[in-house]
């Protein structure tokens, strides 16, 4: 007799379904799990072996077989250990052979029976509700994997010995409830910086309509700090956006105690991050820092220190918002919808803009153009805006703090959201479409200037030498200008800024 258990196996967040069929025989004493196991598939039988003695169940001395199929599939990580231990009780009548029809388990398994946590429960919930299955998981995932509807059945054990209870009818497992992360402290205020108002504004822009922000000046000018305030001014994750950014974050295993949190991911690698890192990918083609940042913003400061190969494979998650990783033995494709800001110094030295200064390495504008030559000119035409950010004097230092903070400039971009969700939602798009990734379609419409606007950037666009895409990135800057203003039609004067933040760029390229 062959019992079935029902789990999964993960494709990127794509949680395939995958059947645990569990045999004992009469035959030489061995414990043997087929069906293409990774290593710590392969060591779970250990660990269930431990388990189900710690349990009060002692393993037969016979021949027990576990095939995971599709046995053609590579299987991988340690949520096996669940099924395969009820599998066996099952097989040897320890709970009833019904019992497991109708749900989806996963779970890893301590030497004495307690179900510990695992990464890609809420992925594995979402796929259990979508085959009308229940699921049965880690008693520390239970609240994570309640997400995924109020009517799929979740029961989340502690350890093996309450869910044989609860299968006998001897105890009841209470159902998990959805559970939200509490705040970790106060988001860093802009009310803290001091001077560099152009930057606050710019800043303000790019969190209006999601737009690639580069900033480039001096060291201690303030640049990281803007950057890190920027969270502070974006609106909170809508309940799709949620589960989206969960559903990544499951798989990497970043979830603590099932909670989720609202809040937009901010995520700043160092610079000497790798390729695979950055984009994802490794042996079993993990997500990178762009997935791990989906929905939210990516920092990379000082740009240019970054590895131009590892630079420049961002340039299709920017465009597409996804990436996909392939490699020998994994094919997987990530969400990437991520907000780049990026900051750096204007050339090795950082001062080569400060009046009266000689830079070391030669004439200033040849250090500058060497040091930014390591950034590509497609990479640098995808980003929005651009700005420079001067160095703050003593006497901005010394003044009270700004009477605007972080809680005034919320409030303008959600305002500037709402008017992008409404517009779209009328368009047939999603209510997560923002001025920087809605079609270019829709974007014609919607963006279409004003006779003096579109005088304008004809001429503007001949001048600077733009490239199509750095025209529609004009284009949405200025859509968000006018959002910003409240007004529905893009005019002159939202043009003529949005230009301005493209101005830098076109230097940049020429001297490089």
């Amino acid at each position: 007799m062959v019992t079935r258990v029902s789990t999964v196996s993960f494709e990127g967040v794509e949680a395939r379904a995958v059947e645990v069929q569990v045999q004992i025989a009469p035959g030489d004493v061995k414990f043997n799990i087929v069906g293409l196991p990774d290593k710590a598939v392969g060591e779970s039988r250990e660990r269930v072996r431990s388990a189900m003695i710690s349990s009060g169940l002692a393993l037969p001395t016979k021949r027990i077989t576990v095939n995971l199929a599709p046995a053609d599939t590579p299987k991988e990580g340690s949520h096996f250990d669940l099924p395969i231990a009820l599998g066996l009780m099952a097989a040897l009548g320890a709970i009833p052979s019904d019992a497991l029809e109708g749900y989806t388990v996963l779970g890893e398994l301590a030497l004495d029976g307690t179900i510990t946590p695992v990464a890609g429960v809420l992925p594995a919930a979402i796929a259990a509700l979508s085959r009308e299955h229940g699921l049965i998981c880690p008693k520390a995932c239970g609240p994570e994997a309640a997400w995924a509807s109020e009517g799929i059945e979740v029961l989340a054990p502690e350890n093996l010995i309450q869910l044989a209870n609860h299968f006998k009818g001897t105890q009841v497992l209470a159902k998990p409830t959805p559970a939200v992360a509490a705040a970790a402290g106060d988001l860093p205020d802009l009310r803290e910086i001091k001077g560099q108002e152009s930057a606050k504004r710019a800043l303000e822009i790019a969190a209006a309509g999601g737009h690639n922000l580069l900033m480039s000046g001096p060291p201690g000018a303030g640049k990281s700090m803007l950057a890190q305030r920027l969270p502070s001014i974006l609106p909170p994750l809508s309940p799709r956006e949620l589960l989206e950014v969960s559903m990544v974050h499951s798989v990497a295993g970043l979830i603590q105690e099932g909670k989720l949190s609202d809040r937009r991911p901010f995520r700043a690698p160092h610079h000497s991050a790798s390729t695979a890192a950055l984009v994802g990918g490794g042996v079993t083609a993990r997500p990178g820092e762009v997935s791990l940042a989906h929905r939210g913003v990516l920092f990379l400061d000082e740009l240019p220190e970054f590895q131009s190969q590892t630079l420049d494979s961002l340039r299709q998650p920017m465009e597409t918002g996804e990436v996909m990783i392939a490699r020998a033995n994994a094919r997987c494709t990530y969400p990437a919808r991520f907000q780049l800001v990026a900051a750096m110094n204007p050339c090795r030295c950082g001062q080569a803009t400060e009046p009266g200064y000689a830079c070391r390495r030669g004439p200033n504008e040849r250090c500058m153009a060497q040091y930014q030559a390591r950034l590509s000119g497609p990479l640098l035409d995808r980003v929005d805006l651009t700005i420079e950010v001067p160095a703050v004097s003593a006497a901005d230092l010394i003044l009270p703090p700004p009477a605007e903070g972080s809680g005034e400039v919320a409030s303008r971009v959600a305002a500037a959201r709402a008017v992008q969700a409404a517009r779209y939602a009328e368009a047939g798009l999603a209510s997560t479409v923002t001025n920087a990734s809605c079609p270019g379609k829709v974007l014609e419409e919607v963006a279409a200037p004003d006779s003096e606007g579109l005088a304008l950037v004809r001429n503007a666009s001949e001048a600077m030498r733009l490239s199509a895409r750095g025209f529609h990135r004009v284009l949405r800057v200025a859509r968000t200008l006018a959002d910003l203003d409240g007004a529905t039609q893009v005019r002159r004067v939202h043009l003529a800024e949005a230009l301005s933040y493209r101005s830098h760029l076109d230097r940049r390229k020429v001297a490089a």
